[in-house]
């Protein structure tokens, strides 16, 4: 079976979900002393990472999809896709545009940014340069991936550098790096030459068969990669920039997964089935840093029941009347888009209700209602949270409406700076004189066959959709 390594605020309930079709490796303490099994601490095929939002996880290397496919139904609301700038792939990419600290490189498909101190000259808009992606990023991540020019090859027992002629060890302690570095000497599997050793953190509870193993693993893909890089010629050369971006080398993989809000309840339940688990446990550690630490206080004391505690969790890590929140408005493509700004002005903690007004500027029409968005506009959305759809009403400067545009969309889910949620496509809008129109229903069609949406979230979004239609008319 393929390794897969799991971090992050959703590692219980994944390792729970993954166990029967994969060998989980390197388990942290509380993984092992919550599951009834032997952790090997060997290399994975891939690592699943919460991303920095909590809002989903990374999969990255050889079998990322793989485990994608047995993670993609976890949920109605789950969403995937495939990363085109995966972790560890090697472009020719062209500089779009140079930033204060950095430069937009051009990579094809997706952009990424490549940071001044990671390159040894200057560049300028228009430069072929040749990049890997060291740090990949969520589709709905406003950053972009992260590139350096210098190349490596990822692990997680153990990582090579080329162009580096040591070895280097993250190990707990000068004993433990000194060690690692001696042991390198021993193991049968060479370095490949040009390239340096990297022992990972995991290394210093690996035994030597299974250093030996991962050096190896890392060995093979550095010479794969050494192979795409020797036919290509190097993108300053003259006539080399023709065909500019290309993608030289991916000797991995990189995918996401978004969880809704659904999902996140879903993962509870696997989550409880190893060990005491609130109601909206991953919705609430989704929410906030300082969140987690109180969840697995409330965990510690008891069993905390199964309803979702929607009022303490609003009341207790906001958002709060007066303060503004973003709305965050995915798409299913993966990205990501904010809708600017709002002050919430009502509150209702324990129904997980509140009212949201954006002051609009002038410039274009309102999507759907065709009529031409002003100075004075206001918005005025509604949100509730688990809800599938919020309507928004927007208002002349006199007060007069001028239309509502009500947004069906996964579950609502109300953190504390943002109000987030994927759209899916399909909306319903009243206009003044109140007639009500569904639209956008082949966007959705569109989507589906896309592979964006999966059938099951297509029938929930048309269904809801008939029934606001029907409320409204």
């Amino acid at each position: 079976m393929s390794r897969v390594r799991v971090r992050g605020i959703y590692t219980t309930a994944l390792t729970h979900l993954l166990a029967d079709a994969f060998d989980v490796v390197q388990a942290s303490p509380p993984i092992r002393r919550r599951f009834d099994r032997e952790f090997e601490t060997g290399e994975y095929d891939a690592t699943v990472e919460t991303t920095d939002d909590r809002q989903g996880v990374g999969v990255f290397g050889p079998d990322a999809g793989t485990v994608v496919d047995e993670l993609a139904d976890v949920g109605r609301d789950t969403l995937h896709w495939t990363d085109a700038a995966p972790r560890g792939a090697v472009f020719d990419g062209v500089v779009d545009e140079t930033m204060g600290s950095g430069a937009v490189v051009d990579l094809g498909e997706r952009e990424g940014f490549l940071p001044f101190r990671n390159v040894d000259r200057r560049v300028h808009e228009g430069d072929a340069v040749r990049v890997q992606v060291h740090d990949p990023a969520a589709p709905w991540d406003r950053d972009r991936p992260l590139l350096d020019t210098d190349v490596a090859v990822f692990g997680g027992v153990a990582s090579l550098s080329k162009g580096v002629e040591r070895v280097v060890a993250d190990a707990p302690d000068e004993a433990s790096q000194r060690e690692l570095a001696r042991t390198t000497e021993m193991l049968p599997t060479d370095v490949p030459d040009g390239w340096g050793v990297r022992w990972e953190y995991a290394a210093a509870a690996a035994s030597v068969d299974e250093m030996d193993a991962a050096l190896g693993r890392v060995a093979t893909t550095a010479e794969t990669v050494d192979d795409a890089l020797a036919d290509a010629p190097d993108p300053g050369d003259a006539g080399a920039g023709e065909g500019l971006p290309r993608r030289l080398a991916a000797p991995e993989g990189t995918a996401w997964l978004w969880f809704g809000r659904e999902s996140r309840f879903e993962l509870d339940a696997a989550r409880r089935a190893v060990t005491t688990t609130m109601a909206g446990h991953h919705r609430v550690k989704a929410a906030a840093e300082s969140a987690s630490t109180a969840v697995d206080f409330v965990e510690d004391l008891c069993d905390p029941g199964e309803s979702f505690p929607t009022g303490p969790v609003l009341r207790q890590f906001g958002p709060t009347e007066g303060e503004t929140v973003r709305i965050r408005h995915g798409k299913p493509d993966g990205r990501c888009f904010s809708l600017g700004r709002g002050e919430v002005t009502e509150l209702a903690p324990a129904e997980g209700k509140l009212t949201v007004r954006r002051r609009m500027s002038a410039g274009g029409d309102y999507d759907a209602l065709g009529v031409p968005r002003e100075d004075g506009d206001v918005a005025v959305t509604k949100f509730r949270e688990g809800r599938w759809w919020y309507p928004t009403v927007y208002r002349d400067e006199d007060g007069d409406v001028k239309g509502t545009y009500v947004n069906v969309c996964t579950p609502v889910e109300v953190f504390p700076s943002s109000v987030k949620y994927v759209d899916l496509h399909v909306d319903v809008v009243k206009f003044p004189d109140g007639r009500v129109e569904r639209v956008d229903d082949d966007e959705l069609d569109d989507a589906v066959r896309a592979g964006h949406v999966p059938e099951a979230l297509a029938e929930k979004a048309r269904a809801v959709a008939a029934s606001v239609t029907s409320a409204l008319g």
